[in-house]
């Protein structure tokens, strides 16, 4: 690792702690040149697969593109960052282990729904309205209706 600093390539390991829930390292490190300390954070880079849209079309999966739907669908509600993060990570592992190369945005779009649900109701009536397209009220209150007709499991385990 080269120093930020001096560009020197000689740094040591001074400090080194799990983060994330472990999916990453987080290391303190020590320029061993200039003496400057500095933190990098080191994770597993895992492949997810590419999207297939409803037209057809292919894209790369954008992480980012996630995080923005989940945060509109949460806007002013009782979710914290940790609660987002928990359920993008729950959602990516989901699509990862499904061992495919390409996946429907539809897939992509229930799974969310499905964390959606569980995190918080009105979110998942939001998301759902625009993902689904409602067009007239009875939508409207079928989607609430089916958040009553199951119990919903508000907690943070998976």
């Amino acid at each position: 690792m080269h120093c930020p600093f001096c560009s020197a390539d000689d740094t040591k390991v001074i400090d080194s702690r799990l983060v994330a829930d472990g999916d990453s390292v987080r290391r303190r490190r020590e320029c061993q040149a200039c003496g400057e300390r500095f933190t990098t954070f080191e994770t597993a880079e895992l492949v997810m697969p590419r999207v297939v849209k409803r037209d057809g079309t292919r894209e790369p999966f954008d992480e980012d593109k996630l995080r923005r739907g989940l945060t509109r669908a949460l806007e002013k509600r009782p979710v914290s960052i940790e609660q987002i993060e928990s359920a993008i990570n729950r959602i990516m592992h989901s699509l990862r282990s499904t061992g495919e190369r390409e996946l429907p945005s539809l897939t992509i779009g229930e799974e969310v729904m499905k964390e959606l649900r569980r995190i918080d109701g009105v979110a998942y009536v939001r998301f759902a309205s625009v993902y689904r397209d409602f067009q007239d009220v009875s939508e409207f209150e079928q989607a609430i209706r089916s958040l009553t007709d199951q119990p919903q499991n508000g907690s943070e385990t998976p």
